[in-house]
């Protein structure tokens, strides 16, 4: 990553989060398009770990890739796009979601995204549609906090004859923070806990010395019957990730 020989450019705020286990992430950012400065990074949100691979300015170059070319961006109203970034000669992958939305009271484009080692891009294709959703999710929230935020702004400019724009826009960062968290934690979480790619079948409960030890046998059998008539689609829950895998 050293590699990297990004402009100088503005510090920007950012946020490090303590998580359980690896982090196969490197950083999170929301940037938006300033009509005379072009894409600007507004806050990052990155793993706290001893060996940092990106810097702050590193990030934010590559946070503002994401934005170049949105400027000419002629979505219908409500549009979410998704874009998907494979930086070769950067070693990272990117995903991005552009939208629009009213800040400060003013209407621009903005990206929420993630980003990724090269190297962990056989690991992040599998989860991309949840990823993707979940932060769909994000915006979707981010766009009435929006709303909110201006309605309540125009009521106290009525009430108080006064304009405050400084105060404006501040407290979405805090309120992106909660809901990125859970995604970086998930990521997380499928990293450390996830099935590995070459299973042998006596570390599952398929192992005839193991049945009656983690599962009662009729509860195997509803399981088994379940999962095909569901064509595959099984979800598993528990508190123990070593049984949890095994099933």
């Amino acid at each position: 990553m050293s590699a990297l020989c990004p402009p100088p450019s503005p510090a920007v705020a950012k946020t490090e989060i303590s998580l359980n286990g690896e982090s196969p992430l490197l950083a999170a950012t929301f940037a938006y398009w300033d009509n005379i400065l072009g894409p600007r990074v507004r806050h990052i949100w990155a793993p706290k770990t001893e060996q940092v691979l990106l810097s702050d300015g590193e990030i934010t170059f590559l946070a503002n890739h994401t934005l170049n070319g949105e400027i000419l961006r002629n979505a219908e109203s409500g549009a979410i796009d998704v874009k998907f970034f494979v930086l070769a000669e950067k070693r990272v992958i990117i995903v991005s979601l552009i939208f629009d939305g009213n800040w400060n009271g003013d209407r621009s484009t903005y990206g929420l995204s993630i980003i990724l080692p090269q190297n962990e891009l056989g690991f992040y294709l599998p989860l991309h549609r949840v990823c993707v959703d979940r932060l769909t999710h994000i915006i979707r929230k981010g766009r009435i906090w929006m709303h909110k935020e201006r309605q309540e702004h125009y009521q106290k400019i009525v009430l108080e004859g006064t304009e405050r724009m400084e105060d404006q826009g501040q407290s979405i960062i805090p309120m992106l923070t909660g809901e990125v968290i859970p995604v970086m934690e998930l990521l997380s979480s499928m990293k450390s806990h996830s099935v590995p790619e070459e299973i042998d079948i006596s570390d599952t409960v398929l192992n005839d010395d193991d049945i009656g030890d983690s599962c009662h046998e009729g509860f195997l059998l509803n399981a088994i019957s379940s999962h095909l008539q569901t064509c595959g689609c099984s979800v598993v829950v528990g508190s123990s990730a070593e049984k949890v895998n095994k099933v």
